[in-house]
């Protein structure tokens, strides 16, 4: 049925009458939103973003012809008010939004105030001292981190022991935090989970120091029930409700202010197979980078993203005429601000930092236990069996 405010829309019989009665649909609250988006891109010709004729033409004749009558409004309910699809409406309301977030004073900042915050930036610890080492003290808060491998290497893994370590207490050099797991797959395990975290809440309990309250109480504040009970898991079935849950994002870390790490497993899954038109999907992972993006910078959290693997085929010329790279393409290695290669190298699980703004390029070796991604161990040397030229 055609709802009472798309029947006004397309009755309007001037742009002012649709502006009137497009007013007394609106809360007080999205009022309140509008105002603080400026006047000037309320009164944004939607004709003016980049959309395809088809699309400009439907949102037009439905009654949608400024960015502020769109500003509101889901992406379902647009798709049936304007007889678009749902990816159609996904992109009109990534590009509306977006010129929205444009429109804002821009503040600067001086050099001397980024090397500071720079400095202070707190980071999740891994487990892994090589990890740690090779991140500059793990995977840093207010950024994006994209860890790329095949299946088999340890992605999800890596993720899950993430999501414990965001909660580490703060004695105990962690960031104290909420976690959000957006699953593409349905490859979380809980109870693979659940034991990655009684291993962490063992080895905090084994640093905790009776004699001291501060320590003895944070450990003892740091359990499994809690650990598991902190992740808010997202299961996403189609590249439409990974786009929704993105940029619902924003007014959940709002509202839970302890969020400290965003993980996305995986970023291509839905973007991979599902699209015929190559250039509507690179809008929408644009737009979904950029707003990873911001959420990691206004919020103050790590986000970091878990990227697959795919084969990209040489030219003749080439002496290896196939090679494998992250997949998404080229276009998506701006994405991130850092990105990590993890792959095997003489049957050890390795990772490689082939991407950061301030850290030089390195490798650190890691191994995935029963309590969850930890180094890798050197075999103890024993004279009597390097007689025989072996190590035990």
């Amino acid at each position: 049925a055609t709802s009472p405010a798309h029947a006004t829309r397309t009755r309007s019989p001037s742009h002012a009458a649709h502006a009137y009665t497009l007013h007394t649909y609106r809360t007080r609250e999205q009022e309140t939103r509008l105002e603080m988006s400026g006047a000037k891109v309320a009164s944004r010709d939607l004709s003016t973003l980049l959309l395809p004729p088809a699309v400009r033409a439907r949102l037009s004749r439905a009654g949608f012809l400024l960015v502020s009558d769109v500003l509101e409004m889901r992406a379902v309910e647009l798709s049936q008010e304007a007889g678009i699809t749902l990816e159609e409406a996904c992109e009109v309301l990534q590009l509306a939004r977006g010129s929205t977030e444009l429109s804002l004073p821009v503040q600067s900042q001086s050099a001397l105030d980024l090397l500071r915050t720079e400095a202070a930036q707190q980071a999740i610890v891994t487990f892994c001292s090589a990890w740690d080492e090779l991140l500059g003290g793990g995977v840093p808060l207010g950024k994006v981190t994209e860890f790329c491998g095949l299946p088999g290497i340890g992605k999800t893994q890596l993720g899950m022991q993430l999501a414990v370590d965001a909660q580490l207490p703060e004695f105990f050099g962690g960031v104290n935090g909420e976690v959000v797991y957006i699953d593409t797959e349905g490859s979380l395990v809980p109870e693979r989970m659940r034991e990655i975290a009684e291993a962490a809440v063992r080895h905090v309990q084994s640093l905790a120091d009776p004699s001291n309250e501060e320590s003895f109480t944070a450990a003892a504040s740091f359990n499994v029930a809690d650990v598991l009970s902190r992740v808010h898991y997202y299961r996403v079935h189609d590249h439409v409700e990974q786009l929704a849950v993105v940029h619902l994002l924003d007014e959940f870390c709002t509202a839970r202010k302890q969020v400290k790490l965003v993980i996305l497993d995986s970023i291509a899954f839905h973007f991979r197979h599902q699209f015929d038109d190559m250039a509507s999907r690179s809008r929408l992972l644009n737009g979904m980078a950029q707003t990873l993006l911001k959420l990691a910078t206004t919020h103050n959290l790590a986000v970091v993203l878990i990227n697959q693997m795919t084969t990209k085929i040489g030219n003749s010329s080439s002496v290896s005429k196939a090679h494998l790279i992250p997949a998404l393409g080229e276009s998506w290695g701006h994405a991130s601000t850092i990105r990590v290669i993890l792959h095997w190298q003489d049957n050890v699980r390795c990772a490689l930092l082939y991407k950061s703004p301030n850290l030089k390029e390195g490798t650190a070796r890691y191994q995935i236990t029963v309590d969850g991604i930890r180094d890798v161990t050197v075999p103890a040397f024993n004279e009597h069996d390097a007689k025989r030229g072996r190590l035990t």
